[in-house]
């Protein structure tokens, strides 16, 4: 049940996100989360999107650095502590979250959150067996 993240890596000058951007909305992928981390010379821009393949040849074509990485999408309550009674399964079991980030849903009531692991086949039964959903690439763009 893996989802298919989109890296790319992008050097910190003006412009650089809004080219990113363009090449995707050009070969129509949809952008459905995204998160940057960086540094002071550069930073790594993760992308959901509607088609990863395309999307990182899309990329490559135009002469960035892109690739696609697996990661889990789990459902949480909206509410406080919801995120906090999923990790919590994950490192009861020492399963190290490397990143996490949110967005929204047409989902009333739930988040989703997209988070990186070392093992997604292992996360995901343990995630699955203290009954936290998880959510599938297709499902993402569910309207």
């Amino acid at each position: 049940m893996a989802i298919s993240q989109i890296s790319v890596f992008v050097e910190n000058r003006p412009g650089r996100l809004a080219d990113i951007t363009a090449v995707l909305a050009k070969n129509s992928i949809d952008i459905r989360a995204l998160s940057v981390a960086d540094t002071s010379d550069y930073g790594i821009l993760r992308l959901i999107v509607n088609d990863p393949k395309a999307a990182v040849e899309a990329l490559r074509s135009e002469g960035m650095t892109a690739s696609a990485t697996q990661v889990l999408g789990i459902i949480i309550p909206d509410e406080p502590g919801g995120l906090a009674r999923a990790i919590k399964v994950l490192s009861d079991e020492q399963i190290s979250v490397e990143y996490a980030y949110a967005f929204i849903t047409p989902s009333v009531g739930n988040a989703y959150v997209i988070i990186r692991v070392e093992d997604n086949d292992k996360a995901s039964e343990i995630l699955k067996g203290a009954g936290i959903e998880l959510i599938e690439q297709d499902d993402i763009f569910k309207k």
